[in-house]
C-alpha cells in the first residue's frame, strides 16, 4: 500500500494544500470525500474562526481531514490548542521551526507533517519527529524558498536525505505532472492552484476568474528578504518588483506590504491592489470546477499515463 495513503487512511495520494484564503471546510471536506486528503488553511484563520471550520468539516465528511498550520502565526498557542481540543487527527506545519511542536503534536496522537524547500530543514523536520515532509519546489505558490530550487531537483534531493515519505509539491496540476513527481520519488504529490480555483475554494470568483486567464510569465517570486511567495502580476506586484529593484530593504517592503494585503486580493476581490499568490501552473488552468473532477482528473491521467510508459517499456523491450 502507498505508505502516505497508509498514514492517512486515504483512497488516493493527493492532498489538497492548506492555502490562506482558499482552503475552508467546503474546499477541505470536498477534497476529503472525494479520495484525497483536504486541509484547512489556519494561515487565514483566527482561533475562533479555525473552530469553526473544523466543526462544519467534521459535519461535512466522515473521512480523514487535516489542518494547515503556519508556525510563525501569532496566535499560535491558540490555534494549536483548538486544533487538539477538536480532536484533528492530522497537521501540516509550515514557516517555521517543527522542532517547537511537533512533539506536543504527538503526544496527543496527532499525525504531523512540515512543509520543507530544502535539505537542510527536512533533516530537521525529520530529527523533530514529523511522520512525513513536504518538498515544495520554486514552481509553488504562497511561501517558497530562498534557494529557488525547482521540483525537478528538490524531490530526488530530499527522496534521498530522509527516510520518511516525501509529498511533493511545486508545480503539480495534473496526472502527468503527478507521475513525474513519482518518477522522482515522491510517495504523494500536494496540489495547490488547481484547488484554488476549485468551485468549493473559498477564494474570490474575481481572482478564480483571473488565475484561470493567467498566461505563461505571469507570476513571479517576490519578497525574498521576507517570506518568498509567488505573485500573480498586478499593481502591488509591480510596486514590489520596483521596490525590490531600488534595493529596499525588509522594512521598506513591510510597509509596502501591509496589513490584510493577502486577504485584500484573493479573499475580497480587489485584483490591482491584492496580493495575490498562486504557482506557475496557473498557466495551465483553464477553468473552474468541482475539487471531486479536479482530484478525478487528476487520478485518472496519472492512470493513464503509467499505463502509456509500461507500454512505452514494453516496446524499448525494457
Amino acid at each position: 500500500m502507498n505508505p502516505i495513503c497508509k498514514l492517512f487512511n486515504i483512497k488516493y495520494p493527493i492532498i489538497q494544500a492548506g492555502m490562506v484564503w482558499c482552503s475552508g471546510w467546503k474546499l477541505a471536506s470536498a477534497v476529503s470525500n472525494a479520495g484525497g486528503l483536504g486541509i484547512i488553511g489556519a494561515g487565514s484563520m483566527y482561533p475562533e474562526v479555525l473552530k469553526i471550520h473544523i466543526q462544519k468539516c467534521k459535519l461535512a465528511t466522515d473521512k480523514p481531514f487535516a489542518v494547515n498550520i503556519p508556525l510563525l502565526y501569532p496566535n499560535i498557542q491558540e490555534i494549536i490548542e483548538v486544533v487538539i481540543e477538536e480532536g484533528v487527527k492530522i497537521v501540516f506545519s509550515s514557516a517555521g521551526n517543527p522542532a517547537t511542536w511537533t512533539s506536543i503534536l504527538k503526544e496527543k496522537g496527532i499525525t504531523v507533517v512540515h512543509v520543507v524547500a530544502n535539505i537542510k530543514f527536512a533533516l530537521k523536520a525529520q530529527q523533530a519527529g514529523v511522520d512525513a515532509i513536504v518538498a515544495e519546489g520554486f514552481e509553488a505558490g504562497g511561501h517558497n524558498g530562498r534557494e529557488e530550487t525547482t521540483t525537478m531537483c528538490l524531490i530526488p534531493m530530499i527522496k534521498e536525505a530522509v527516510k520518511i515519505p516525501v509529498i511533493a509539491a511545486g508545480g503539480i496540476g495534473s496526472g502527468k505532472a503527478m507521475l513525474a513527481a513519482f518518477a522522482l520519488g515522491a510517495d504523494a504529490v500536494q496540489v495547490g492552484s488547481a484547488f484554488a480555483v476549485a468551485e468549493e475554494s473559498s477564494a474570490h470568483p474575481a481572482f478564480k476568474n483571473k488565475i484561470i486567464s493567467a498566461t505563461e510569465g505571469d507570476t513571479k517570486l517576490a519578497m525574498k528578504k521576507l517570506v518568498p511567495v509567488r505573485l500573480l502580476k498586478n499593481e502591488f506586484a509591480d510596486a514590489v518588483s520596483m521596490a525590490e529593484a531600488e534595493g529596499a530593504d525588509r522594512e521598506r517592503l513591510m510597509e509596502l506590504l501591509g496589513r490584510a494585503r493577502a486577504k485584500l486580493g484573493m479573499f475580497e476581490g480587489d485584483m490591482e491592489n491584492g496580493e495575490l499568490e498562486i504557482g506557475q501552473v496557473s498557466a495551465m488552468l483553464k477553468k473552474i470546477k468541482p475539487a471531486k473532477s479536479i482530484l478525478d482528473e487528476i487520478w485518472s491521467e496519472f492512470k493513464s499515463e503509467l499505463q502509456g510508459f509500461k507500454y512505452i517499456s514494453g516496446e524499448l523491450d525494457l
